[in-house]
């Protein structure tokens, strides 16, 4: 069931949510026993009405006027506990289901390509974790209660209608095909509603980030009046179909209501007829009347649950759709050890998608083990693609990409990308310590020795010990407490921390100030030797010294030497020189 598909059952995806509850069955069951009680209960009030009426009112038996008052304390301080257990049970279940289908659907998050995440914006993805959820806990919970409870009561309450009178009963369950006809109007509605009012609230979700991670451009640019509108928008159509949904389960409950009043009002004319000829006793027909108006409560309840249940079964299929999501292709299963760094791209094409143009064209590429290659070209032109390809974020269609003679498909997720470090132009820190962000993932359990090492390696460790918890320090969200070249220093602190074989810098001194990049620039001439590196720079000046520079335009190649053949050959690259440039420009 992918998340486009709305024609799952409501059965099939309420069946596959009880699946979650499966695991506290016990408890699920006890919540069910006590609603088993609390339904039970209910036609005996009805029931004592024939005494009271009859015996303790009419007839003044003494005994009765006792028993009967002593029987109603009994039976609502029955119900009382019932309600209670049941509430308290039910509740403790939906928290844990709730719990578990957020940890489900974050695992499921981790493992996904990145492609799932070109076609989802990040705000859609936190209202499933924020929003939809909260909608399966009503389905969950509160409407589980009244199906159970109240159809079991409505079920009691016939049954007494019966025992009274059958003629009348007949009588009221003529309106009953109405009723479903009413409720049956509402489903779809309600459930169009809900999912369109969901993806609104996804819409909100994404406005709010951009402008808390664009608050600075905002300003700069005085954005805060287009932000406004953008997010008067997003928030209106929420309302609208908010307000579409209020609507549509609104007006089921006063329509069940009066098609039940008009019959109440029939049986009402024909009882006290038969009260008349002597055929109905009073005690018999405030039992009956009692049961009658008792019905109500449950009927009322059981048509609106509907607006539970459609909410629940929409965000169901958003959820249900998330955890089906293929997550990324483990083609090949073989675990490499740790790899010598050769890497080899034949005739290599890849594409984003169909409708995208080609953003590699017949690509050749040989990286001997301890070779440091850098990569430069306008951009577009496929640098930071060919990073990506390496550890798998994305999957090519056409030519070779191959790791020590082995093609990567066929190599595990895991073994590959244990070998592979990366710092990427766009830095990822977490809300947590310096210690925590360096030593992160696989190195998390590093001594400090080896986390003081790589920091100082990448020039870290002079600005770290002033911070005001030195390693322990937390960054906040972002590192946005850190300037840009101490954020960048970190993340290269990070990848080196791994010792993995292969090193990728994609654009990794571009926030640093002309020092630290020299200062980083000795460090990468110490440890180079030991990897295979890919280096990715505008910055003419971070790649002079590489064993290899390889131009790249419009996805090919179209120069590849050292600095000193490219000069020779003036092309490409010897033109910025020969320009006085620094810098390759876009």
């Amino acid at each position: 069931m992918k998340e486009s598909d709305g024609k799952s059952t409501d059965l099939g995806l309420y069946l596959r949510l009880l699946r979650f509850v499966a695991p506290y069955w016990r408890v699920f069951s006890l919540s069910v026993a006590a609603m088993v009680v609390l339904a039970a209960t209910e036609p005996g009030i009805s029931a004592l009405q024939k005494p009271l009426f009859d015996n303790a009112l009419i007839g003044k038996d003494p005994g009765a006027l006792m028993l009967i008052p002593a029987l109603f304390v009994a039976l609502f301080a029955v119900r009382g506990l019932a309600s209670y257990g049941s509430g308290v049970a039910l509740h403790s279940v939906a928290t844990k289901v709730i719990m578990d289908l957020r940890e489900a659907m974050f695992a499921r998050l981790l493992g996904f390509p990145s492609r799932y995440y070109d076609r989802h914006t990040t705000g859609s993805l936190i209202s499933r974790f924020t929003y939809d959820v909260t909608q399966i806990r009503e389905a969950a919970t509160n409407a589980l209660t009244v199906l159970v409870k109240d159809s079991l009561g409505v079920l009691g309450l016939l049954g007494m209608m019966f025992y009274v009178d059958w003629r009348m009963t007949l009588m009221a369950m003529v309106g009953g095909p109405l009723i479903i006809l009413v409720v049956a109007a509402a489903r779809r509605r309600l459930r169009r509603m809900s999912r369109q009012a969901q993806s609104a609230m996804g819409e909100i979700n994404q406005v709010l980030r951009e402008v808390i991670d664009g608050q600075r451009m905002i300003k700069l640019y005085d954005g805060a009046a287009q932000e406004r509108e953008r997010f008067h928008q997003a928030a209106n159509a929420n309302r609208r179909y908010t307000m579409k949904f209020a609507m549509a389960a609104v007006i089921t409950a006063p329509a069940v209501l009066l098609i039940a009043s008009i019959i109440m009002a029939c049986i009402i004319y024909y009882a006290a007829t038969r009260v008349q000829a002597g055929n109905l006793t009073v005690g018999e027909f405030a039992s009956f009347f009692t049961a009658m108006l008792l019905l109500l409560g449950p009927l009322k309840r059981l048509v609106g649950v509907n607006e539970h249940i459609q909410r629940g079964l929409a965000a169901c299929e958003t959820i249900f759709g998330l955890l089906d999501e293929p997550v990324e292709p483990e083609a090949g299963g073989t675990d490499i050890g740790r790899a010598r760094g050769e890497i080899l791209l034949a005739d290599l094409d890849f594409r984003y998608d169909d409708r995208q143009p080609t953003v590699l064209a017949g690509v050749n590429i040989h990286i001997h083990p301890g070779e440091t290659v850098a990569l430069v070209g306008a951009s577009g032109s496929g640098k930071t693609t060919l990073a990506h390809l390496l550890p798998r974020f994305y999957e090519h269609a056409r030519g070779a990409v191959t790791l020590d003679g082995r093609d990567i498909r066929d190599i595990s997720l895991a073994s590959l990308r244990a070998n592979i470090a990366l710092v990427s132009q766009d830095i990822v820190l977490f809300n947590d310590t310096v210690r925590a962000n360096i030593a992160y993932g696989g190195s998390r359990e590093a001594a400090e020795d080896e986390i003081v090492a790589a920091a100082d390696a990448a020039h870290a460790m002079e600005f770290i010990r002033a911070l005001p918890a030195g390693l322990d320090t937390v960054l906040g969200q972002g590192g946005t407490q850190l300037s840009g070249g101490q954020r960048q220093r970190i993340a290269l602190a990070r990848a080196l921390i791994k010792q993995a074989p292969i090193l990728i810098l994609d654009e990794a001194t571009s926030s640093l100030d002309p020092e630290s990049e020299r200062q980083i620039q000795q460090a990468l001439e110490e440890i180079r030797h030991r990897h295979t590196c890919l280096i990715i720079a505008h910055r003419l000046s971070t790649i002079e010294s590489a064993d290899r520079i390889i131009v790249l335009e419009e996805g090919r190649v179209v120069e590849s030497g050292t600095h000193a053949e490219l000069m020779v050959n003036e092309g490409v690259y010897s033109r910025f020189h020969a320009g006085g440039e620094t810098k390759l420009r876009a």
